[in-house]
């Protein structure tokens, strides 16, 4: 069985987060424009409880997807708000709507292929 592609796991990983009911996924080429990853993946959350969901749906897919996690991180301590999974050459942010429409990843990233939307 061929090794699958950064982009077809940062495909898959979308549709985890769809499943799980993150809204609004995205995915975005990035690694013509920084060496810290491949693709971003962005996503609308809407709790704690929720992040965690999806978090550890992740999570599984790392173990059987021959990737691993570098960095769990969250922006505000609460973890509502904006939280960051590192899988290397894949980097996941999952955001409450009012994090999003703050941050504006997509507008940041302009120059970023969109490769899901």
């Amino acid at each position: 069985m061929e090794e699958k592609t950064a982009k077809q796991k940062a495909l898959e990983l979308a549709v985890i987060l769809e499943d799980g009911k993150g809204e609004d996924v995205t995915v975005l080429e990035v690694s013509k424009l920084t060496s810290c990853a491949e693709y971003f993946i962005i996503a609308t959350i809407h709790s704690s409880a929720h992040w965690q969901g999806l978090a550890k749906a992740v999570k599984d897919y790392v173990r059987d997807n021959e990737l691993e996690i570098h960095l769990a991180h969250n922006k505000k301590e609460s973890g509502d708000d904006w939280n960051v999974i590192d899988l290397g050459s894949i980097v996941i942010h999952l955001m409450s709507k009012d994090a999003r429409n703050f941050y504006e990843l997509e507008k940041l990233w302009h120059a970023a292929a969109v490769v899901k939307a």
